[in-house]
């Protein structure tokens, strides 16, 4: 936890002289991308797995066919199959875990004020600080006040980037057999796969209830994702 403190303290140090009383809420900005960074390799090997995954539908459609009235033989078949093709159905996931040590730093450091980075408390971005909340801004000044429009213009980012992302994932949606590729759970796996674009939105909820400099994290994070995804799956 020190470790993580100390190198977003040195950024916000380094960053100092360009964003003054915000340089705090730079180095959040900063470290998440230092943090996006090191995990691309893990996101190029998330997006050729998804792809191959894709390539896997022809087959997995052939399977359901011939299985359609043993579920459990169609599921057994289907995991043979990822096994033969080395095709793993969680390798999307690895990235999204290994983020999560990074953001609870974030979230204890601006939380918590005997924290081992209590220097980085008192902090702000603009008007609003870092280890303040939304609901903080609601009864400080109200949704329009200085603190509450630091919030307005993160929820505008993230409704940005959440209808991007539910844009792709529709038409992903679309044109690929959501219940083929879970194996067999049929119209329960089918049910998720259509909620999946929606979840996207859900991260408007974490923004308003996490402190700022964790809210930064996540916004951050989203919005590199969503870039990614893009620049990987042209």
């Amino acid at each position: 936890m020190s470790v993580f403190a100390g190198l977003v303290e040195r950024l916000a140090d380094l960053l100092q002289p360009l964003f003054h009383a915000s340089a705090a809420a730079a180095a959040i900005v900063l470290f998440t991308g230092l943090v996006r960074l090191l995990l691309h390799p893990l996101s190029r090997a998330a997006a050729r797995g998804q792809k191959a995954r894709a390539a896997l539908q022809p087959r997995i459609g052939e399977l359901r066919e011939k299985y359609r009235k043993n579920p459990g033989k169609l599921q057994k078949a289907v995991l043979e199959l990822h096994a033969e093709e080395k095709v793993s159905p969680l390798s999307g996931c690895l990235p999204s875990l290994l983020q999560m040590p990074a953001f609870f730093v974030l979230y204890h450091l601006f939380s918590t004020p005997d924290a081992d980075g209590a220097g980085l408390l008192g902090h702000r971005l603009l008007a609003a600080p870092l280890d303040g909340r939304w609901t903080d801004a609601l009864a400080g000044g109200g949704a329009f006040g200085a603190a509450g429009a630091v919030y307005l213009g993160l929820f505008a980012v993230v409704a940005a980037v959440a209808a991007f992302n539910f844009v792709r994932a529709r038409k992903s949606l679309d044109t690929t057999d959501v219940a083929g590729t879970a194996g067999g759970s049929g119209g329960a796996v089918g049910a998720v796969g259509k909620a999946m674009p929606y979840l996207s939105f859900f991260t408007l909820v974490t923004v308003a209830v996490v402190p700022l400099a964790a809210a930064l994290y996540v916004v951050t994070s989203t919005a590199w994702s969503a870039a990614e995804r893009f620049l990987l799956h042209r």
